[in-house]
């Protein structure tokens, strides 16, 4: 079963936002959480993450324009994008902080920045 099921990316213009969920498996007010980046040519890299006591934290890149969150009555986690860019396009997943790829994985939800 996968663990983690995003959503909510799709094509958006430049300057604009988006809101991703991501309905988890497991108990996300026990760990650490994190929504990572991958985008052709780069790594999958952590973008915002949110302490197990809900502090959150920012990529510099990111920072001032995304905003975690997560309803932990439900175990779903969410990334407000603002303000988008074509440097944030790409395949967006959520999982634990420090998830590694022998972890699951799920299959994320593609964000495409572009006029």
């Amino acid at each position: 079963q996968v663990p983690f099921v995003e959503s909510g990316g799709g094509l958006v213009q430049p300057g604009g936002s988006l809101k991703l969920s991501c309905t988890a498996d497991i108990t996300i007010e026990n760990y650490a959480m994190a929504w990572y980046h991958e985008t052709i040519g780069k790594a999958r890299d952590w973008v915002a993450t949110i302490t197990s006591v809900g502090a959150p934290n920012y990529q510099y890149a990111v920072r001032g324009r995304f905003t975690i969150s997560r309803d932990t009555a439900n175990n779903i986690l969410y990334l407000q994008m603002n303000n988008l860019g074509p440097d944030d396009t790409g395949v967006y997943y959520c999982n634990r902080r420090y998830a590694s790829d022998a972890d699951s994985w799920g299959k994320g939800t593609l964000v495409t920045v572009s006029s």
